[in-house]
């Protein structure tokens, strides 16, 4: 990304998105689980947000309100209104030009509905109708009447399939038609936009267009990008308005708005703990056979895939077969994988020591797979298991240090040895309480110079389950 564009991201204090293939997928329905988290963090760093759409405040889903968005500017910026539903901009279509457009469809042989504040309606209803309007508005009545009473905002046309009609030259005058489905365009007031509603939302806050970042995908967000300070295009974009973006990021099912907030530095990493979620974690499991019992482990490739990868190769070759857990401190950790028993040798499956694979999303926890080194980037064959259960830190010491709240939690209730964390390399975790009970029987056995066990422990075979 631009370093000027990413300072540009500093000043930035409110975001609005679209919703049709920015926020969700209009044809299935899909919400991406990661804009939960974008929300939040976005509220935590007290930047503002805001959907800016097409449709009414009746046509956001359940899904997309319960992400609390702090404005709404909808129906392309004719009605806007807060969280608490205090109405900051509101500028519906006069009534003659409401009966003038509807003149003009029954001319063309077309068919329209009509979108109030809080209600829409059809003027008629078929399949055709029915499959593009029913994905955003369920179950619309039939009221080609609806605007005698109620102030209308926006008109649809529906058209028959391979028809695109204009609007005739004495509407365009006060109105303009923007094109959103194959056989539909809405029909709006000639300064009724994305942009405006926006704008209405940032002169009520005193904000300034720089203090704007909006992310959409359509011909109707050409406004906003042009009037917003940065604007990101989602990754199925109209060529068009990809061409006016500052940035343009992933799809929705790739994730595209976390991404995109992620790389301006407005949303953190969400962290993912894979050893506290063992059972949802993808990749290989060993099963370390000693003469003591078995312990499984569950290991992390996309954490460490290298040391994993190394880990892997020697198993299955039988690198480790018959070699002895040569150092066993109780209340610290278990050390193998030295085929020379001493400490002093292994090799890995590159020919030489290889790089650390440090992370914030593992730790040296009670029950951690890491490797053993004599410093940075000194990994060879040699892994140790942490034992410790006692841990003279508590929760709110270990977060004020950096640990993560629920990794904090884990040390404090659990064990382990934080100190060794971003020093060792984790790279796997054990899986069951029986490989718990093996791991502090093999901790207890009696050890003589140098913790070396006065009897050998033994790794009879390490089995990989791919």
């Amino acid at each position: 990304m631009d370093v000027k564009l990413k300072y540009k991201a500093k000043k930035i204090k409110i975001i609005f998105f679209d919703i049709d293939d920015t926020l969700r997928v209009k044809d299935t329905g899909y919400v991406p689980a990661s804009l939960t988290h974008v929300f939040k963090s976005l509220k935590e760093k007290g930047i503002l947000t805001g959907i800016a759409s097409g449709r009414a405040i009746y046509g956001v889903v359940p899904e997309l309100q319960a992400l609390k968005p702090d404005y709404f500017a909808m129906i392309n910026g004719s009605f806007v209104e807060d969280a608490k539903g205090n109405i900051i901009r509101q500028k519906a279509i006069p009534t003659e030009l409401v009966e003038r457009c509807i003149e003009w469809t029954k001319a063309e042989g077309i068919d329209y509905g009509l979108m109030g504040g809080h209600k829409a309606t059809l003027s008629h209803r078929d399949e055709r109708i029915s499959k593009t309007i029913d994905i955003i508005y369920e179950n619309l009545e039939t009221d080609p009447d609806f605007y005698k009473e109620n102030s209308i905002y926006q008109i649809w046309t529906f058209e028959q399939e391979g028809r695109e009609v204009e609007l005739p030259a004495d509407l365009q005058e006060d109105m303009r038609s923007v094109r959103w489905e194959a056989i539909s365009s809405d029909i709006i007031l000639q300064d009724a936009s994305k942009a405006a509603g926006i704008a209405a939302v940032v002169e009520h806050l005193g904000l300034k267009p720089e203090n704007v970042m909006v992310f959409g995908d359509g011909l109707n967000d050409l406004e906003a990008f042009d009037y917003a300070g940065i604007s990101v295009a989602m990754g199925v974009s109209h060529p068009d308005l990809a061409a006016k973006a500052d940035y343009i990021t992933k799809t929705v099912e790739e994730d595209g708005i976390l991404h995109a907030l992620e790389e301006f530095g407005l949303v953190e990493k969400e962290k993912y703990f894979p050893q506290l979620d063992l059972e949802n974690v993808k990749g290989p499991r060993a099963t370390i056979k000693t003469n003591h019992g078995d312990l499984r482990l569950q290991l992390f490739p996309d954490i460490a895939p290298k040391t994993v990868a190394n880990f892997v190769a020697l198993a299955k070759d039988g690198y480790y077969d018959g070699v002895i857990f040569h150092r066993i401190i109780k209340d610290f950790m278990i050390q193998g994988g030295d085929p020379t028993g001493t400490g002093m040798g292994g090799e890995s499956i590159y020919g030489a020591a290889f790089e650390d694979e440090f992370s914030m999303e593992v730790f040296n926890i009670r029950g951690a797979l890491s490797m053993a080194n004599a410093g940075p980037n000194t990994n060879g064959s040699q892994f140790f298991i942490v034992q410790n259960t006692n841990l003279p830190y508590a929760k709110k010491e270990l977060e004020r240090g950096g640990w993560p709240a629920p990794i904090a939690e884990i040390y404090a209730e659990q064990g382990g040895t934080p100190h060794l964390d971003q020093r060792h390399t984790v790279f796997g975790q054990l899986r069951d309480e029986a490989s718990y009970a093996v791991l502090d029987t093999i901790a207890a056995v009696e050890t003589g110079a140098m913790d070396k066990p006065v009897e050998d422990v033994i790794i009879e075979t390490i089995e990989i389950e791919d």
